[in-house]
């Protein structure tokens, strides 16, 4: 077994006033060459975006980006004509295949929003673009993985161009949960949200994560009432 742990505080920062923002690996002003991604999982930025400010319109392709809003919302536009706005607990997929430009716009003029934003790399360049969303409340991932996004087309879940997933957990203190690796190529990301738990001996905390590879499965424990991610790529 391979791992690699990523501890809260070791993240890059950065704040430009209108968004406060961690980066997991390294992104815009953020270079570290250490940190550039763990096998197709190229960025996991951590953003709020402050009230009546947003991303302003850019252009994206040959990427699988996928939105968590955790709190507030976010209002989304792209040149496909879609137009939507993404609440608390619920996920956005969006394939940039062969091109599209998009903004990103947090609609409320005194609540902040704060979102994950993730990045995958396609298994096929210049799809055509497509969009989605779908909400998973953490009411309903109680004691339970939750898979939000696969492109293993598993049942309920919002589809991606790329052999992975990503899962949602929220288990209360001392439960344990065995996951199984979905393919021996890939390895998988664990992200704490909120809680604190353990992967084998190492414990970890409010947004510290660890990065597990060449093994089949793993237990995670609950120290504490957690909610996290589980995010299985390729490593290749």
């Amino acid at each position: 077994m391979k791992k690699i742990i990523y501890r809260s505080e070791d993240r890059g920062k950065a704040n430009y006033g209108w968004l406060d923002t961690k980066y997991s690996f390294s992104f815009a002003n953020y270079y570290n060459p250490k940190m550039m991604n763990f096998g197709m999982l190229r960025v996991l930025n951590d953003d709020t975006v402050v009230p009546a400010m947003g991303f302003g319109t850019h252009p994206h392709d040959n990427m699988e980006i996928i939105t968590l809003v955790l709190e507030g919302a976010l209002e989304h536009k792209d040149s496909m004509g879609t137009g939507s706005v993404i609440y608390k607990d619920e996920v956005q997929v969006m394939s940039a295949g062969s091109g599209i430009t998009h903004s990103e716009f947090n609609p409320s003029d005194k609540d902040g929003v704060k979102l994950f934003q993730i990045w995958i790399f396609p298994k096929e360049k210049n799809i055509k673009p497509r969009y989605d969303q779908k909400s998973f409340p953490i009411s309903e991932r109680k004691n339970k993985l939750i898979p939000a996004v696969s492109g293993l087309n598993k049942e309920g879940s919002l589809y991606i161009h790329q052999d992975a997933e990503i899962y949602l957990g929220n288990f209360e203190k001392g439960k344990k949960v065995n996951y199984q690796i979905s393919n021996p190529a890939n390895g998988a990301y664990i992200l704490v949200v909120d809680g604190s738990l353990k992967v084998g001996d190492e414990e970890l905390f409010k947004r510290d994560a660890i990065g597990i590879s060449e093994i089949n499965n793993f237990e995670i424990e609950m120290i504490e009432d957690s909610n996290f991610l589980i995010i299985d790529v390729p490593m290749g």
